[in-house]
């Protein structure tokens, strides 16, 4: 099975301080804990997740996330991979590590502990979640998949293991029953619409070198959008290949270029995949999506 790979490029990676008190690698001033149970890390800095071990990379065939339940030791334990379209149900889950055992104990990574992605097989339906933990280490969400077929749940994070820290992207499927029929996926364009917005991206994407993509966002009165910082960050590009679901969510650079967020990308292979962009504009967050394709 392929893997989506996304290459970004970035100036620097400092971790902060873990819950145990000890510092690994270049110090940083670290964000606020949200628990007892939870360490501090520092991801400021443009990167991309979904490789195993790190989770990040400047070099080409390093990141494959989301494809497997198990990875660096740890492994996801949905309670209930069953859903009924269209009504709210419960989803649960656990990341256990090599014992056994749930794990309790995560770093806050842009403002969340971990990050769950949702996506139909035919790569609609996106989510990008933020459950909660309970004490024994099961989190937790309200879930609503509003049509049948096969989904994909994604967990992003960096928990802490056995005195390490492991970065990874575990996957598991999700079933809605009845019949399902799958969209194809929209034409490429680079501007879609969202909520009123207008947003824009310019870049040519390949699969030879790293390639900036600029996010541009305009109003209903054509006039440029001030995005504000959301998760720690100016926006999220989350990407997914069309076949495998592999998937990478890539953080831009600090600050914005002439108004417009900027990222560093590259692409492994010819291809079809869909861009998710996550931001936020007077307060409330809001997702363009493209079809992307590589040649």
């Amino acid at each position: 099975m392929g893997a989506l790979l996304i290459v970004v490029l970035f100036a620097g990676y400092g971790l902060g301080r873990l819950n145990n008190g000890t510092a690994a690698g270049p110090a940083t001033t670290p964000a606020a804990t949200t628990s007892t149970s939870t360490g501090v890390i520092n991801e400021n800095m443009p990167h991309t997740h979904g490789a195993t071990g790190a989770g990040l990379t400047t070099t080409a065939g390093a990141a494959v996330g989301g494809l497997s339940l198990s990875a660096d030791g740890v492994t996801l334990r949905p309670a209930s991979t069953t859903f009924q379209a269209g009504k709210k149900q419960r989803l649960s889950f656990t990341i256990n590590g090599p014992g056994g055992a749930p794990v309790t104990s995560y770093a806050i990574v842009h403002d969340k502990p971990l990050h769950l992605i949702v996506i139909r097989r035919d790569l609609t339906g996106f989510q990008h979640l933020h459950p909660e933990m309970a004490a024994d280490g099961t989190w937790g969400i309200d879930l609503t998949l509003a049509r049948p077929g096969l989904y994909r749940m994604i967990t992003d994070f960096t928990a802490l293991v056995g005195g390490q820290q492991v970065t990874t992207t575990l996957g598991s499927d999700l079933t809605v029953a009845g019949d399902y029929s799958p969209e194809s996926l929209p034409a490429p364009t680079p501007a879609a619409t969202t909520d009123g917005l207008t947003v824009a991206y310019e870049g040519n994407p390949g699969t030879a070198a790293v390639q900036p993509l600029l996010m541009t966002v305009t109003g209903a009165d054509g006039k440029p959008a001030a995005v504000e910082p959301y998760l720690g960050a100016f926006g999220h590009l989350v990407v997914i290949r069309q076949g495998d679901l592999a998937y990478v969510h890539v953080h831009p650079e600090l600050q914005l270029v002439d108004g417009k967020v900027k990222f560093w990308i590259t692409a492994p292979s010819p291809g079809d995949y869909r861009m998710f962009f996550d931001f936020q504009v007077t307060g409330r967050v809001h997702t363009a999506a493209w079809t992307l394709k590589i040649g």
